[in-house]
């Protein structure tokens, strides 16, 4: 089965932030994402609350439970007590937990699983006591010591950081080795169990190469490359042009 598509509402909410004013609205447009085929929704709530706030997560669960029920609500941060707050108070079949510090304008690495296991642990323990999917953020060419301590610390699932990869987009060698990394940590997870998630720089033209390249592939969520596809071709459309890049 071709990987599902979270849709990260992330970059319109940073658009709608610009001024105190209600549009964009992020739960208009994740209705339309939603609409139109794409599986989930994806946000990242920050401490700053520079993007998705704190009050976007109510209303956009209730959309999914009301109008979409087979959809998924996707929560990712760092495991602040806020943050873990959030997300038990707003019960998203999954939460992706990334090693960002508060100060980083979007992830840009995976969890160091050997020096940071003593604190996933009881996060994960935490998480998985309320029944959500855990994934963590994982950098493409991890070591066999860092998949399996992911494991070890109860993930479900790892998702590969692609920003390596999207910015081969003018450089085909380097695209061949940043996928051949993808490829050889998603055969790691699937040793230990894992499955696998993707997400960062990805667009309609380099998903189909990452597709093929980790055919384990359960999701990838697209946050940037996509609002920008949208600007040209709308938001519905946009969904529609990422599903088919996917293989739907």
């Amino acid at each position: 089965m071709p990987a599902k598509l979270s849709v990260n509402l992330n970059a319109v909410a940073l658009l709608r932030n610009r001024r105190d004013l209600p549009w964009p609205s992020v739960v208009g447009l994740g209705r339309i994402a939603l609409e139109a085929g794409a599986h989930g929704l994806t946000v990242h709530p920050r401490p700053d609350q520079r993007h998705i706030r704190f009050s976007d997560l109510a209303p956009l669960r209730a959309l999914i439970d009301d109008e979409f029920p087979d959809a998924e609500f996707n929560i990712e941060g760092y495991p602040t007590k806020e943050f873990l707050d959030l997300v038990e108070e707003h019960q998203p079949e999954q939460v992706t937990l990334v090693p960002d510090h508060p100060s980083q304008a979007t992830s840009d690495h995976g969890w160091d699983f050997v020096a940071q296991h003593n604190t996933l642990v009881p996060v994960i323990t935490r998480l998985k006591s309320n029944r959500f999917r855990v994934s963590c953020f994982c950098d493409p060419d991890a070591s066999t010591e860092q998949v399996e301590l992911a494991a070890r610390a109860g993930a479900d699932r790892i998702e590969l950081y692609t920003g390596p990869y999207g910015g081969t987009f003018d450089d085909p060698k380097a695209a061949k080795k940043r996928l051949a990394d993808l490829e050889r940590t998603a055969k790691l997870a699937a040793v230990y169990r894992m499955d696998v998630n993707a997400g960062h720089d990805l667009t309609v033209e380099n998903v189909p190469g990452l597709a093929k390249a980790v055919p384990n592939l359960l999701e990838v969520s697209i946050g940037n490359g996509l609002t920008a596809d949208a600007l040209e071709y709308g938001m519905a459309e946009s969904v529609k042009r990422f599903l088919k890049s996917c293989g739907w």
